[in-house]
């Protein structure tokens, strides 16, 4: 039999049917890293940050400005395609999924990285980090009351274990006070709940409305300052129940009692009104109601000091992450807004008091908190809700860490002269105060 021969090729052999996919499959790698570089260089003028996507495919961005430096990993394409393409919900969730990792740096690193360079972002290069940018604005929507006990029991109706593992004693879920960036979570709790007690310029005899009551502690303590009789409402069944029994055991229930109720069903009046990280529970649309109601509730001499998170600028767009898994119904009203809904009230504002990176060392004592205590976290829940919370509380730090949110004290009276001319009534109400629990 005679050997087949093959014939001498004419011009460039044909390739396989493998190696053209495999060219196909390299040249659209090499083609997706190019269009991924490209909007980078775009959007990344403030540090640097390298992409991996995969185990092979990896790009690197330095900006013409100094900053943060890190690496984060897409586990494939087609995660950093939906994070591009729908990042105000899908960066949250990639990350929350494991679906997008930090290769160097830390979590804060990259969430402050992406609020440096968020203003400097356009176009659809912008959307790349518009889940940081957004995160400020949670949800500006309408909140009825039919819906208020949901969205409350959505959040701290959590098992009350998780928000012992990384809240002060006290359990004090809002902004504190810090003299310095260098005190400790629980001197600064207490020095914020002093300061609101100042304000409130609390005489013996009096009654006190706290809105949003929490877990009952700054109520509990209004009380030991002053011999004052206060009402807390919540509509966190968990908040309602421990702060029942923690005025129990504290010999307090005389003068310190809690309801699960909404603040609108209240219809007596209260010598004092103290309202703390509720103002952004009540939606865009309710503002107007709120102060209205406060002024209802206020006796003609009465006081009341609101302490709550807003925006410097505007409220931004609305944000899906947050709204799905963090904080459904909220809202970070600017000062012009509250001002506004004021103005349409008996009410006149006699003091404000902006505090700007006190919520942003709140936030990182908290983190450090929950980080020290994931272990325990973990009996509780699984590892996706930690990386959740993890996300949750690093991204707000960077929020008011770079300045795009506050937190403001705004002191309110039917009166110009229910309230001394200057602040020195503070200092002296502290000072006294701070030197009988030395004592």
């Amino acid at each position: 039999m005679k050997e087949a021969t093959s014939k001498p090729s004419q011009g460039r052999q044909e390739p396989t049917d493998s190696a053209t996919l495999d060219d196909l499959l390299f040249n659209a790698s090499r083609y997706r890293i190019r269009l991924a570089a490209a909007v980078l260089r775009r959007l990344i003028q403030q540090g640097t940050l390298r992409v991996v996507v995969g185990e092979d495919s990896s790009l690197a961005v330095a900006g013409p400005r100094p900053g943060p430096n890190v690496g984060i990993r897409f586990s494939d394409w087609r995660t950093l395609a939906a994070c591009a393409l729908d990042p105000d919900l899908r960066v949250g969730e990639a990350y929350m999924d494991g679906k997008l990792t930090i290769e160097s740096g830390t979590l804060a690193d990259f969430l402050h990285l992406a609020v440096l360079n968020t203003d400097a972002a356009s176009g659809a290069s912008g959307r790349t980090f518009k889940f940081l940018r957004s995160i400020r604005s949670f949800m500006v929507r309408l909140n009825p009351a039919r819906t208020a006990r949901r969205f409350v029991a959505h959040h701290y109706d959590l098992e009350d274990e998780l928000f012992e593992t990384f809240l002060d004693k006290d359990l004090q879920y809002s902004c504190a006070y810090f003299s310095t960036p260098e005190d400790d979570l629980e001197s600064a709790q207490a020095r914020k709940k002093l300061r609101l007690a100042a304000k409130l310029l609390l005489r013996p005899g009096q009654r006190v409305l706290d809105i949003g009551s929490g877990w009952g502690g700054l109520a509990m303590d209004l009380a030991r300052l002053e011999d004052v009789e206060v009402d807390g409402v919540t509509l966190s069944r968990h908040q309602h129940r421990a702060s029942v029994r923690r005025a129990s055991e504290a010999g307090l229930s005389d003068r310190v009692r809690f309801e699960l109720r909404d603040y609108r069903d209240i219809d007596r009046t209260y010598d004092r009104i103290i309202s703390v990280g509720m103002l952004e529970h009540v939606g865009r649309h309710n503002l107007n109601a709120y102060f209205k109601k406060v002024a209802g509730l206020l006796t003609n001499d009465g006081v009341a000091v609101v302490h709550a998170i807003g925006s410097f600028r505007d409220p931004g767009p609305r944000q899906p992450w947050i709204e799905r898994y963090i904080f459904p119904g909220s809202f970070l009203p600017p000062l012009d807004l509250v001002f506004r809904a004021i103005q349409r009230t008996p009410l006149i504002v006699t003091d404000v008091e902006i505090l700007r990176f006190h919520y942003a060392e709140t936030l990182k004592a908290w983190r450090q908190r929950f980080h020290a205590n994931r272990e325990r976290i973990r009996a509780l829940y699984d590892e996706r809700f930690i990386r959740m919370w993890d996300m949750y509380l690093a991204g707000c730090e960077m929020v008011f860490r770079s300045g795009q949110a506050m937190v403001f004290q705004i002191q309110l009276a039917r009166s110009p002269a229910t309230v001394p001319m200057t602040r020195s009534y503070i200092d002296e109400f502290e000072r006294v105060h701070e030197a009988r629990r030395r004592t």
